[in-house]
């Protein structure tokens, strides 16, 4: 698990100004080649209560298939968490295990973890290692410890390793990754150009997609694309994390191919393949901004018991309660990385915008964030729109405007939430988060790919003052039926460009769902990828209690979720605003 971008600033702070901080180190010289395994254990950051830790195993012995590394402190030294092993303390005796993505190591072999430790007064090296209870750094000597004051003109390197500080924003001074399949696409297009060198996000919506689907590119292979976009500056690559057990529990269009009692397959056939290939030093230098399962969280608040919008599904998988412990297992993986920026999804104002929702919704994200193995220095921000149509900004009402002594919070569209807007909903609940403890340098994402609703319908200024509904109606530039409709909808466009730091607390803009990739099928299509038929993507259906028995708004002849819908791109730049060039 990482820590806080703010607490590791300060201490690399404390690092650099300060003669105590300790460097130690088994140099690769003091132990022999007889040794039957070696063990180089750095204290890279150290600070008055705590330090971290980069340990690297090398075996000299025979091929193992797993491995475990014990060693006992002298101190009162506490770990509290790890990364790259499964590290686990009893008094001062210390445990680090393999994980399933590298427990292999050949005869000359090495694997690398980390952690984070607390401790008061010194910070003694261990004595002895013993890896599957042989001792290691013998039969040569001793190790060398090396110094463990480097002094205050070598302050030793502050290289952050696994888990090491982030980026307080990490698409500031940036560029973000051009999936270049999206991009072919978009070209093909008529008028197609003018959009297909922005950013887009690359969906891992099953295990096949980390490997590649039908011919298609791989994790790996938009990672080496991304290294080469990349050049000598920095670049953020967005991949939505997005198979869970029982995913998509309100939604059939957006099922996906695990049941929901398939928690085991989930962690050791997709998120340790993710991470083992993240963790890989070629790809260090990128940034890597993951969208954690979009939906999955909501659904557990508002459809999972004691409303009318309850699914047996979404009741199954709090009972279970394998989203969450999906989730964190997803968080802890990933977030011990040092590149990776985990951002959980959080709905949209739309949903989570009443009281009664957004404080719920607070209380399961700090849950998920502090159980099952995860911690909430593992998450850099949350995101919200994801794969959806709510504008960033409503230009012409705000929540708290009034027309003829009554509050537009009655109208029949804003049905009394408390916000009207995406960056609104983000900062309230950025504040709320914080709140329940989140990192105070938390940032929020926003999708903004089709929530610009340009074009000849869009208001020019404020609505008619003769009710609230006129005044809301008149004003807003949603031109949904409902807010709740979520499917493929007719009149969106293409909303704000993909921009770092739009606003304080607002780390980017960012295009999560590609423009023209289709939110669902319309009517019923036989396939392979676990996808269903929701009448939400029909338009011809009446709606249900979700979007208040209004039609959906839907466009008609769309293709499976993710698949290529023409049409719909075509519409989302006619409508663009800011208008395309």
């Amino acid at each position: 698990m990482s820590r806080t971008k703010t607490s590791l600033l300060a201490a690399l702070a404390l690092l650099s100004g300060t003669s105590a901080a300790a460097l130690v180190s088994a140099p690769a010289g003091a132990v022999t080649a007889a040794a039957p395994c070696t063990v180089d254990y750095k204290v890279q950051n150290q600070w008055d209560t705590g330090f971290t830790t980069a340990v690297t195993i090398t075996n000299n012995g025979p091929a193992k298939s797993s491995w475990s590394l014990k060693w006992s402190y002298a101190g009162n030294q506490r770990i509290s968490n790890g990364w790259n092993a499964k590290v686990s303390q009893s008094g001062s005796s210390v445990t680090a295990a393999n994980e399933s993505y590298n427990g292999t190591l050949p005869s000359g072999g090495s694997a690398s973890f980390g952690f984070q430790a607390s401790y008061s007064g010194s910070n003694p090296v261990p004595a002895t290692f013993t890896l599957d209870g042989v001792t290691c750094n013998v039969d040569g000597g001793p190790t060398d410890p090396g110094p463990t004051d480097p002094g205050p003109t070598d302050p030793g390197p502050t290289d952050p390793g696994p888990g090491g500080p982030k980026a307080a924003n990490p698409y500031v001074g940036a560029k973000v990754y051009v999936n270049p399949e999206w991009s072919a696409k978009a070209a093909a297009e008529p008028g197609g150009s003018r959009i297909s060198n922005q950013p887009t996000a690359v969906w891992l919506d099953r295990i096949a997609a980390i490997n590649g689907v039908n011919g298609g590119m791989g994790l790996r292979a938009h990672l080496d694309e991304a290294l080469k976009q990349k050049g000598s500056g920095e670049l953020v690559v967005q991949l939505v994390i997005y198979d869970l057990p029982g995913r998509d529990c309100a939604a059939l269009a957006s099922n996906g191919e695990l049941g929901p009692n398939d928690l085991a397959k989930y962690k050791s056939q997709y998120i340790d393949p993710i991470t083992s290939i993240l963790s890989e030093s070629k790809y260090a230098g990128l940034r890597i901004a993951t969208v954690i399962e979009p939906d999955s969280l909501p659904n557990l608040v508002t459809n999972a018991g004691g409303t009318n919008t309850t699914t047996d599904a979404c009741v199954t998988m709090k009972s279970n309660g394998n989203y969450e412990k999906g989730v964190s297992y997803a968080l802890d993986k990933l977030g011990a990385l040092a590149n990776v920026y985990n951002y959980i999804d959080a709905g949209h104002h739309g949903w989570l915008g009443w009281d009664s929702n957004l404080g719920p919704s607070v209380q399961e994200f700090a849950k998920v964030a502090t159980t099952n193995g995860a911690s909430m220095s593992d998450v850099a921000g949350f995101i919200v729109n994801t794969a959806n149509y709510s504008p960033a900004k409503e230009p012409n009402f705000k929540v708290t405007d009034m027309v003829n002594g009554q509050t537009i919070r009655q109208a029949k569209w804003v049905d009394w939430n408390q916000y009207v807007d995406e960056q609104s909903f983000a900062l309230g609940l950025r504040d709320k988060l914080v709140a329940a403890g989140f990192d105070s340098g938390l940032g929020m994402l926003i999708d903004t790919s089709r929530n610009g609703w340009g074009g000849a319908a869009r208001p020019t200024g404020p609505g008619p003052t003769t009710s609230v509904d006129d005044f809301v109606n008149g004003s807003r530039i949603d031109r949904r039926i409902h807010a709740g409709n979520w499917c493929n909808q007719s009149g969106a466009g293409i909303g704000q460009r993909p921009t770092a730091a739009p606003a304080t607390g607002v780390d980017a803009y960012v295009w999560v769902k590609p423009p023209g990739e289709s939110d669902g099928n319309s009517a019923a299509v036989p396939n392979d990828e676990g996808k269903g038929f929701d009448r939400m993507c029909d338009p011809t259906y009446g709606g249900n209690a979700r979007n208040g028995n209004n039609p959906t708004g839907a466009l008609p002849n769309a293709p499976l979720a993710g698949h290529w819908f023409s049409a719909q791109f075509q519409q989302l730049m006619q409508n663009a605003y800011p208008p395309l060039p």
